[in-house]
């Protein structure tokens, strides 16, 4: 009987045993997977404050066609790369920040105007600024003077000039064979006119025309 009643306790204290470890291995992966997950994401906000701090160390902008990288004290060594938006890179160059603020100016009138990657890193951070390029416009005072001249008949002449960007044209007509100004008058007109010339004794053919806006542009005209 003695017997019976030992091996009955036995079990039970076995079994109870059993139920103890399972439970001690369970809470232990438990903690095991909590800390490893508490790693992970501490790695994770380190990684992504790591490029928080680049980027506020850094900057890009672009003026039509150029592009300034600007790198502030603290980035240390850095290297900068332009790419294309697929990705090809255009040009690598590796820069080092000592005690003060560095702004680095790339041309890029050699390439087309558009979207373009500037990708800057360090040994442990790396940043991708996306930038757009745009071609300058050309001045309305660059322009040239839009004056057009057409031989009407053989002693008339039609100038047509437009796109003034304020009233006041000078028209001066000269004799081709002898260079002779035989021609002049002031034209205050906004925007642009047309008006027609003849001349007694002398055929389309005999003479030019100089015309001079208020800007300064000029032209000559043939006929």
């Amino acid at each position: 009987m003695a017997n019976k009643v030992f091996l009955v306790w036995y079990a039970l204290r076995k079994r109870e045993s059993t139920t103890i470890t399972k439970i001690l291995n369970q809470q232990n992966m438990k903690t095991l997977f909590t800390v490893a997950l508490a790693g992970a994401l501490s790695f994770g906000s380190f990684v992504a404050n790591a490029s928080e701090d680049l980027r506020a160390l850094s900057a890009v902008n672009s003026n039509f066609k150029k592009i300034n990288v600007t790198l502030n004290e603290g980035v240390g060594n850095a290297k900068i790369t332009i790419l294309t938006p697929a990705g090809k890179s255009l040009n690598s160059r590796t820069i080092r920040v000592k005690n003060e603020n560095i702004m680095i100016p790339y041309d890029m009138n050699n390439l087309p105007a558009g979207e373009y990657q500037v990708k800057i890193a360090t040994e442990d951070e790396e940043v991708i600024y996306k930038v757009e390029t745009k071609e300058r416009p050309i001045a309305s005072a660059d322009l040239p003077l839009m004056a057009y001249g057409k031989a009407l008949d053989e002693n008339t002449l039609k100038l047509t000039v437009v796109g003034l960007l304020e009233p006041g044209v000078e028209v001066k007509v000269f004799s081709s064979g002898s260079g002779k100004l035989i021609y002049q008058e002031e034209i205050d007109q906004p925007e642009g006119f047309s008006k027609n010339y003849s001349f007694d004794g002398a055929k389309s053919s005999d003479v030019y025309m100089e015309v001079k806006d208020v800007k300064g542009r000029s032209k000559t005209l043939f006929f």
